[in-house]
């Protein structure tokens, strides 16, 4: 499959709908034993299930693009922990990013351009408008708490799966303070998510040392209780392309 580098294609699953014997045994041919052995340390078997299709997903993902077996990806982590191709598979060219939660799996491919992507369950239980204060940055708090009350959590997990973006994109993860980089969201309507996608822009402190310019985000609702944010490193030319599919992957065969 042709991936051009003005274009940044993310593969969207759903676990539960990964179902099958006979697919699910093609999954489990596809990871080393290191992946098998992560995955059976999850005490749940909906988790077992969901690290499952995961690996298969990146797997089978990258495959699309270049002629290697699904089998064959090889991978590690950096200085950071995030996940990257190990240094002999990486003259593909080929960047990606994973993202999951509960019912959605992502993988953003890119060629040659830093890529994150993540996806967030807004119905998750725990604290989230109460910890703006401690997370996001100044600008941010004040424009999260002028909002009516009512509005307040779903503009927080706007921010929150922007920031997650951004962080892995830069293959830093939270080593990155969240709080040194501000995202404006504009939109029509005054809605969270707009129908149109939102115009998003992103202000950096000094320490930071990054040119808004540089980047690309995009931002949806991919169900009543999904949020997806993509962040690209588009360079000084035009907006990329994003493509965005939901898909089973199959057994990599």
């Amino acid at each position: 499959m042709r991936l051009d580098r003005s274009e940044v294609h993310v593969w969207l699953t759903r676990p539960e709908a990964a179902q099958g014997s006979e697919r699910l045994r093609g999954y489990a041919a596809l990871m080393t034993p290191d992946e098998r052995e992560k995955q059976a340390r999850y005490y749940f078997e909906r988790d077992r299930h969901a690290c499952l299709v995961t690996r298969a997903l990146v797997r089978t993902t990258l495959s699309r693009y270049v002629s290697r077996r699904p089998d064959a990806w090889r991978f590690e982590k950096n200085e950071h922990g995030c996940p990257r191709l190990v240094p002999e598979q990486r003259d593909s060219e080929l960047r990606f990013n994973l993202s999951h939660t509960d019912g959605l799996i992502a993988c953003a491919v890119a060629r040659e351009r830093a890529v994150g992507v993540d996806v967030e369950h807004t119905g998750r239980r725990g604290e989230t408008v109460a910890i703006a204060d401690r997370y996001f940055s100044a600008a941010e708090v004040r424009e999260l708490r002028a909002l009516p009350q009512s509005r307040q959590r779903d503009r927080f997990f706007d921010y929150w799966t922007l920031k997650e973006s951004y962080i892995k994109a830069r293959g830093m993860g939270l080593a990155l303070p969240l709080s040194q980089f501000s995202f404006l969201i504009e939109d029509d309507t005054g809605e969270s998510v707009a129908r149109d996608a939102p115009r998003i822009d992103i202000r950096f402190d000094t320490e930071l040392r990054d040119d808004p310019l540089l980047w690309q985000f995009e931002l949806e609702r991919r169900s009543p209780q999904h949020r997806l944010a993509l962040a690209v490193r588009k360079g000084e030319g035009p907006r990329l392309q994003v493509q965005v599919e939901e898909i089973v992957p199959d057994g990599g065969g």
